[in-house]
């Protein structure tokens, strides 16, 4: 029997579970990446897609499937391009950019052109700037029909794919961008759209019934995805280190290549997924109280975590024993959090 459709208005539990899984991952990988006991599934290698580059996409599935529904409960066109253009500029101020000028006439010789390629392509476009850029990128869709959302889907991913062939690849690889530089919304556009046809699943036909059809497609873009990095012969799976030399086809974070990205988009379906049949299905209501305070404020676990990490690091070397690595994460998970936490209890949620 065909479950009643969630009510736009109403919010989602499982999307911030969802969300908040993802803000602990995020977390998880970014503090324990550098140290050397840790296992390579759970760092990043810019060269095969591991555990740690799975968490990002979450993020951007997450962000289109908030959007989408902000749209449904009526949020305008002007606050959605404020939000775009205000997580740019978060992003240029948390990251910096890339130039370090010691004089004026070392800035002034390079010209307009030449500070923009020196200063812009590498450290400002990061997650917030990504976010901001890929949902200013997609808006013009966003109130559309969902095969409006799968075409714009598919032709920016075929874009980015394209212009990957002709020269963008070669250079990004060379420059060393990061999560796909300054062309990289393009291909984030696939995993933020497969978050606001998920929203459309959900919104229409009720979790139950549109679970099985978030699970089938996560198969499905999932199995696509891995395809796509096979163009040139069988590849390792996902997970597991390459086989073969990085191209285009590789999925790799850093180039935000289009198998990277589908497979992402397949991911984020399935995760979401066990999180819709958790919290909205099997057990409705169903909340962790740890993912629900990082879920509901993510921007402001994202902003402090970086400061605590740096903090903590200082008191654990890269070698490291397993044992002390397990504890300063605890630690900083606990700092992390307790701050979070005050914050929620105080009414003050960081969002733009």
């Amino acid at each position: 029997m065909k479950t009643a459709a969630i009510d736009p208005r109403a919010r989602i539990l499982s999307l911030d579970q969802f969300r908040g899984y993802t803000v602990v991952g995020m977390f998880l990988v970014n503090f324990i990446g550098g140290f050397q006991v840790v296992h390579d599934v759970l760092k990043h290698h810019n060269t095969y897609n591991s555990y740690a580059d799975t968490i990002m996409p979450h993020f951007f599935f997450a962000v289109g499937f908030a959007m989408r529904l902000g749209m449904l409960k009526g949020a305008e066109t002007g606050a959605m391009v404020k939000r775009g253009l205000g997580l740019v500029l978060l992003g240029f101020v948390v990251y910096g950019l890339d130039g370090n000028y010691k004089t004026w006439a070392s800035l002034s010789e390079l010209g307009w052109w030449g500070f923009i390629e020196k200063s812009f392509l590498r450290s400002p476009f990061q997650a917030l700037t990504h976010i901001g850029v890929t949902c200013l990128w997609i808006l013009p869709v966003m109130r559309r029909r969902s095969r409006d959302l799968i075409l714009f889907g598919v032709g920016s991913g075929l874009l980015h794919l394209a212009l990957s062939g002709w020269f963008w690849f070669e250079f990004l690889m060379r420059v060393r961008v990061i999560d796909g530089g300054p062309l990289g919304f393009l291909s984030w556009a696939v995993p933020t759209l497969a978050g606001a046809l998920a929203c459309d699943a959900v919104k229409k036909y009720g979790a139950e019934m549109a679970l099985p059809v978030l699970l089938r497609w996560g198969v499905v873009l999932s199995v696509v995805g891995y395809l796509i990095s096979c163009v040139h012969g069988m590849e390792a799976p996902p997970f597991w280190p390459p086989w073969n030399p990085v191209d285009l086809w590789t999925m790799t974070q850093r180039a935000g290549s289009l198998s990277y990205q589908t497979f992402s988009a397949g991911f984020s379906l399935l995760v979401y997924g066990g999180f819709l049949w958790l919290a909205d299905i099997r057990k409705p209501g169903f909340e962790s109280t740890f993912f629900r305070t990082f879920g509901t404020n993510a921007l402001a676990g994202y902003l402090i975590h970086s400061m605590v990490g740096d903090v903590v690091h200082k008191f654990a070397p890269k070698d490291s024993t397993l044992l002390w690595v397990c504890f300063v994460t605890g630690v900083y998970f606990l700092i992390t959090w307790s701050f979070v936490r005050a914050l929620e209890k105080r009414g003050v949620f960081l969002r733009l």
